[in-house]
């Protein structure tokens, strides 16, 4: 690996950049998204910064099942982050669609539209999972990343998080 992508890579593992994307929840997971980065959580004592643009972001966090109206807006927020990037769904309706799956506007869940990394069941998460799952989710990279590989399912020089922390308790 050059030492350009082990800049890249630790800068990845040690200050992650989260971009939150709302595909059609009803908020509930929403508010505690933004409940976990407030002091009383505080998830930026993992370096984790909320940015406003998928350009700078590393992770997306994404809730709610995905709508016709939203899937081509989520496609192109993901296709404009940089690698490596990773994507945590947050809450049973991004798991699955939840109790809207089924409806005629509504796709199912994060994964029919973008890979997912990450899955956090629950109504609504708490902000204890969602720390849970990012420090799990660093963890798992930096493991892989002194381990080496390639995350061959997307075609990427950048190792594949680990399967076995897809699923969290809420």
């Amino acid at each position: 690996m050059s030492l350009m992508k082990k800049a890249i890579a630790w800068g990845t593992r040690k200050s992650p950049w989260i971009i939150h994307f709302n595909a059609g929840s009803c908020n509930g997971c929403d508010i505690e998204i933004v409940d976990a980065l407030t002091p009383r959580f505080d998830l930026e004592r993992l370096g984790i910064l909320q940015r406003g643009t998928p350009r700078h972001a590393d992770i997306l966090v994404c809730t709610g099942a995905v709508t016709l109206q939203t899937k081509d807006r989520l496609k192109q927020i993901y296709d404009q982050m940089p690698e490596p990037k990773f994507v945590i769904a947050t809450g049973t309706c991004a798991c699955s669609g939840g109790v809207f799956n089924g409806c005629y506007c509504v796709m199912g869940g994060i994964d029919s539209v973008i890979p997912v990394d990450v899955y956090i069941p629950g109504c609504a998460v708490r902000p204890e999972a969602i720390i849970s799952a990012v420090a799990k989710l660093l963890g798992a990279l930096e493991a892989q990343q002194k381990g080496g590989g390639k995350d061959v399912e997307r075609g990427s020089d950048y190792p594949a998080v680990s399967r076995e922390i897809r699923y969290l308790e809420g």
